[in-house]
């Protein structure tokens, strides 16, 4: 059946007219809003101290210190050869510094340390990542690295790249009351 045929006649544009009615009514109330200058001034402040937010977030971002981490298979060349040399440094004081307690107990084990070091050689942290199993190595080998401090400085160019030098290494309290850390 068509709309021809039918008795009862079906209008087309209903919603066309519901729709125009309604913008009409949005479009009257408009005009009769008033824009609040305190409104607008608080706008403004809460905009400026969210922009001084933002950027003190990001000069803060900017100063953090660059870091590099670094194992015993440190391939780079410039952080190798600090890596090495630390190394050395740090076995020579731990065979000077052998915990008396570790030799009369005959404690030996390993453990798994990693000491942070900033540009200028001083350490900014050691922390303790596997321990050895026996809390007189774990604070023996902590103690050898606060002995063996300062450190070297950086070299120029890892000093132009990093801040802090972060260094992991697994380290060994041997039979023969000796320390050597894993190369």
């Amino acid at each position: 059946m068509t709309q021809l045929q039918s008795t009862k006649k079906v209008e087309s544009q209903p919603v066309q007219k519901a729709v125009a009615k309604e913008a009409e009514v949005g479009n009257q109330a408009t005009p009769n809003k008033k824009l609040d200058m305190n409104d607008i001034a608080a706008t403004a402040l809460e905009m400026d101290r969210l922009e001084a937010l933002i950027s003190k977030q990001q000069d803060d971002y900017q100063k953090r210190p660059k870091r590099k981490f670094v194992g015993a298979r440190a391939k780079e060349y410039r952080y190798a050869l600090y890596v090495d040399s630390w190394r050395q440094k740090v076995e020579k004081v731990g065979n000077l510094n052998y915990p008396e307690a570790a030799k009369d107990l005959k404690l030996y084990g390993q453990l798994q340390m990693t000491v942070s070091i900033k540009a200028d050689g001083s350490i900014e942290s050691i922390e303790l990542n596997r321990s050895s199993g026996h809390k007189v190595l774990d604070e023996a080998a902590k103690h050898i690295v606060e002995l063996g401090a300062p450190y070297a400085k950086f070299p120029d160019d890892v000093r132009k790249e990093i801040d802090i030098l972060s260094i992991t290494r697994t380290w060994t309290f041997t039979k023969e009351d000796n320390l050597a850390t894993e190369q």
